[in-house]
């Protein structure tokens, strides 16, 4: 009797959460402890921290375009490899320079797997392609919800090296599962030219004006979200909410992101995807806006957990449209451009977000995030709606 071997969405949906767990694990709270322990400044622990986002930048478009032409699985495979590798070199670093270039290193798994991972989905599931989407983004965000207790509780009993030997298991257990990853049911990939003409993908991608103006609401999105990520919890610590509630008012965020995520997904693929886009900046929008006039516990949480469904209402169906605007088949590249201008946003958010605070204060700074996500919405709209 044949076996039933596991389906292609749930081994990368394990393998998803497993990897992110190993990486966040390795950053969250270890990182700056660690770095700290050897010595650095805080300057130098602002270079470590970015170090590993730098690979996202540089690496997503050509990992999701070369995912096009060689297939998915291996380039999925590469990526695991520096997962399960790159945890046990933490255990040799003793100087600061060396924790940046391990970093650095790190960095490309996520970069590469989280792009390839997504066209994988993406080019395989097309009728729930969006459901499915958003349920694997669901699991890797319960992997990076345990990572900071596990990590936490890994220093308090032990030490660094017990937490990056946690992280390589995890690593190697994602690799392992990655080897029974096949081939079987996926589009055959592109015919493979002399030579691979990225330059060519990526100008495809780019004159597609609703694909960039996803992308563009993505960046948006995330640079919203690391902004209320980084500042939310001090500004609520400047109205004198001690810390387990602020705890309380960052958690229901990520659990109704983690709950919502799947749901607008389903929604998405019934209704279509500007259908829960466009509502879902205007929530988020209005969340963010007032956080400064519900300055209280409940108020927060409130205001928390609704900005979470906005999110996920926006990110359940970012991906899925422009899978759907894709055309030739070349979903790595798309990906990888949307997963680019991610990490742009992403980084940019708590940058412009500090500064506007330091002048302006907290209210101008969520006023701002608010009128940004509005601004997004009304481009989307606009360019949708466009012949």
């Amino acid at each position: 009797m044949k076996a039933i071997s596991p389906s292609f969405f749930v081994l990368i949906a394990l393998i998803g959460g497993l990897a992110i767990l190993s990486s966040t694990m390795s950053k969250t709270p270890v990182l700056p402890l660690f770095a700290q322990a050897l010595g650095a400044t805080p300057a130098e622990i602002g270079w470590i921290v970015i170090a590993s986002t730098i690979p996202g930048i540089l690496i997503s478009f050509p990992a999701g375009s070369l995912s096009d032409y060689l297939g998915k699985r291996r380039v999925i495979f590469f990526s695991l490899l520096i997962f399960a590798s790159a945890p046990f070199l933490y255990l040799v670093v003793s100087e600061v320079w060396q924790l940046i270039a391990v970093r650095f290193y790190h960095g490309f798994a996520t970069a590469i797997f989280g792009t390839v991972a997504t066209a994988a989905i993406a080019e395989r599931y097309v009728r729930d392609r969006a459901a499915r989407l958003s349920t694997y983004s669901s699991v890797t965000i319960v992997g990076r919800s345990i990572a900071p207790f596990l990590g936490g509780f890994l220093i308090s009993l032990a030490s660094f090296d017990a937490v990056y030997i946690a992280c390589g298991v995890s690593g190697v257990l994602a690799l392992a599962v990655g080897l029974m990853l096949n081939d079987s049911g996926a589009p055959a990939p592109i015919p493979k030219p002399e030579r691979i003409n990225f330059f060519a993908s990526l100008k495809m991608v780019l004159r597609d004006a609703r694909i960039m103006v996803t992308t563009f609401v993505e960046a948006v999105q995330y640079l919203v979200f690391g902004a209320v990520e980084a500042f939310l919890a001090l500004f609520a610590a400047t109205l004198g909410i001690p810390a387990w509630q602020i705890g309380v008012i960052l958690g229901v965020q990520l659990v109704s992101i983690v709950f919502i995520k799947p749901l607008m997904g389903v929604l998405s693929d019934k209704i279509g995807r500007a259908r829960i886009i466009i509502p879902g900046l205007l929530v988020g929008a209005l969340s963010v806006a007032l956080l400064p006039w519900l300055p209280y516990f409940l108020g927060l949480c409130a205001l928390s957990l609704l900005f979470g469904v906005g999110f996920a209402m926006v990110t359940s169906s970012t991906s899925a449209l422009v899978a759907d605007l894709t055309k030739g088949g070349e979903y790595g590249s798309s990906m990888g451009v949307l997963r680019t201008v991610m990490d742009v946003g992403q980084t940019i958010g708590p940058v412009l977000t500090g500064a506007v605070v330091g002048v302006y204060g907290y209210a101008s700074a969520f006023v701002l995030l608010g009128a940004i996500s509005l601004g997004a919405a009304l481009v989307f709209s606009h360019v949708m709606r466009a012949p």
